[in-house]
């Protein structure tokens, strides 16, 4: 009889959450503490068995990580992603507890714990994540696969012993029909919750567009399965162009389908903006204006939280209190300007104040202080790069860090997050007159325009948005400063890469008299890269490398080609 709670209780378990095994290492005396707590899933259990003994035999170290952020952190998600992205560049985080997909969704509290893959000694791993800002405590183990394997074989008793169970209490128990139904009903308000976030609002012309669009399609396939028509060469090659031209608008249409107005995100700041500006006793005004421009779904999800960050950035550390501005000739209510326009194949969203600015002096004594510059390089660099200092990871120029914001305390997320999703960020500040934070981001993240070019053997593509211009450079024009090859282009240094040195390739054109050299740009800033030969302008559709690739910084993705093979896309911003 003392045997039934137990083997109910372990029933109970494995009920939840699919099986979470809880597996406490290095504790080969129980008595001695509970250790890293790691749920892992039955799914993932032989995966990351395999995965870790081989990784064990290439001679990498495997740790456990418990990181615990600060209480008051602001943007959960992106601090958790600097953690990720700061750990991917030596080694491969193999495991996340919550899921990658959890984290980023920001549905965990403060802590996370992750199985982590690297080369690095166990200092230096704890050292890289309490570099990062708002990480309050990092804890690690050694990761033992022995200890996971007994794990395992410890869930496939229970396993046994629940199946045993459950068939005893189907001959004796027998559930209620009401119970069954409001579990199914909590299941279906479970999906309904999860499928509500991924929604979007269509306005009905678009969707007539669309099916318009889709009806053409098929007449065209039609066509093309005619044997009187694809037999001539000339009817052919018509319908081929009807194709064309039937596929592009349907991209377009499909693009608009996506297209949310940035209205969503800027109706939560004027209330914002009320409360804080009562809270810090100054007199603040918020100017909106471009709310019916549209940036794709996914973008408008992710730029909430940078935008949160500006503003307040802008409303405690950019405006005055009333009695400064009145001494330096302001009015004594500030404005903070929050405008979005579309240029080109960007959407352009800027923050603005009309505060006293960033004091680049202040800036650049700190950046000296902290050892991210040297005193020389200080005098060589431009006000404008000075000021962009501020996006460094932990770097601020206040004494005191308030619980609103802090220009600088945070500014390294907001660039991160960004750049991650294909944009970029620039400041233009002017001391007492006020800085506007610039941000550009891309129309829609799914089909984008994309010059092709081959390096080596392989074919890579480029996103059109961010190249400037390509050009033929004489190898002879080629000079080395601090081992670092530069050429003089229109009168001004152009630092030049070599893609094939970066990837890994083969090289074909080492020797010749020419090089060709893709100029791209982020911000205003310009890198050549050093390619092969070119393919051409090609539209290409996005897909994922999926979570395992994320470290590989290089590459934002890849492309599938029309002869069926596979071309990756470079984040050319991860270069400069």
């Amino acid at each position: 009889m003392m045997e039934k709670p137990k083997e109910l209780e372990s029933r109970t378990k494995k009920e939840e959450n699919k099986i979470p095994i809880t597996e406490n290492l290095n504790n080969k005396d129980e008595g001695s503490g509970s250790g890293i707590n790691l749920h892992i899933s039955t799914e993932d259990m032989d995966t990351i068995i395999s995965v870790s003994t081989e990784m064990k035999k290439d001679g990498f170290n495997i740790y456990k990580i418990l990181v615990s952020l600060e209480p008051n952190c602001m943007l959960k998600a992106a601090r958790a992603f600097l953690v990720f992205k700061t750990l991917e560049s030596n080694g491969e985080v193999v495991y996340s507890d919550p899921s990658s997909d959890d984290i980023e969704d920001e549905k965990f509290d403060l802590e996370f714990t992750l199985l982590y893959s690297t080369k690095l000694e166990e200092n230096s791993v704890k050292t890289l994540i309490r570099d990062i800002s708002e990480v309050r405590d990092v804890q690690t183990e050694i990761f033992s696969i022995e200890n996971i394997e007994q794990a395992e074989e410890s869930l496939s008793d229970i396993s046994d012993d629940v199946s045993f169970e459950e068939n005893n209490m189907q001959n004796d128990v027998s559930v209620k029909p009401e119970a069954k139904k409001i579990s199914e009903a909590g299941q279906d308000a479970s999906s309904k919750k999860n499928k509500t976030g991924k929604t979007v609002r269509v306005d009905i012309d678009r969707l007539d567009n669309l099916m318009n669009l889709v009806s053409e399609l098929i007449i065209i396939k039609t066509r093309l399965e005619d044997d009187e028509i694809s037999s001539d060469a000339q009817n052919l090659m018509e319908a081929v162009e009807y194709l064309e031209r039937i596929t592009t608008s349907l991209h377009d249409a499909v693009t608009k389908v996506r297209m949310v107005p940035v209205e969503r995100v800027f109706n939560r700041f004027p209330r914002m903006v009320r409360d804080l500006s009562r809270e810090l006793n100054k007199e603040i005004e918020l100017f909106m204006s471009g709310e019916e421009t549209e940036v794709d779904r996914t973008v408008i999800d992710e730029i909430g939280d940078p935008l949160i960050h500006l503003i307040r950035n802008s409303l405690d550390h950019g405006i005055e209190i009333p009695e400064e501005r009145i001494r330096k000739g302001k009015t004594e209510k500030g404005t903070v300007s929050l405008i979005a326009y579309p240029d080109g194949n960007t959407v352009v969203i800027e923050v603005s104040d009309d505060g006293a600015g960033i004091n680049v002096a202040r800036v650049r004594e700190k950046a000296i202080e902290k050892g991210i510059i040297t005193v020389e390089q200080s005098r060589d660099m431009e006000d404008k790069n000075i000021a962009e200092l501020i996006f460094d990871a932990g770097f601020s120029t206040t004494d005191k860090i308030s619980d609103i914001s802090g220009r600088g305390v945070g500014l390294d997320v907001v660039k991160t997050k960004i750049e991650a999703l294909g944009g970029n960020v620039e400041i233009e500040t002017e001391e007492n007159h006020g800085s506007s934070f610039i941000i550009r981001l891309p129309l829609t993240l799914a089909i984008i325009q994309a010059l092709l070019v081959i390096i080596g053997d392989e074919k890579y593509a480029i996103p059109l948005n961010n190249i400037k211009e390509i050009t033929d450079i004489p190898t002879k024009n080629i000079r080395y400063i601090e081992k670092k090859e530069i050429v003089l282009y229109r009168d001004k240094p152009l630092a030049l890469v070599r893609l094939s040195s970066v990837l890994d390739c083969d090289i074909q054109n080492e020797l010749g008299d020419e090089m060709t050299v893709v100029i791209v740009k982020k911000g205003d800033k310009e890198l050549g890269l050093i390619i092969d030969s070119l393919i051409g302008q090609q539209e290409i559709v996005i897909k994922s490398l999926g979570k395992y690739l994320n470290f590989v910084k290089e590459v934002a993705g890849a492309t599938i080609l029309g002869n069926g093979g596979v071309a990756l896309i470079l984040d050319t911003n991860s270069l400069f």
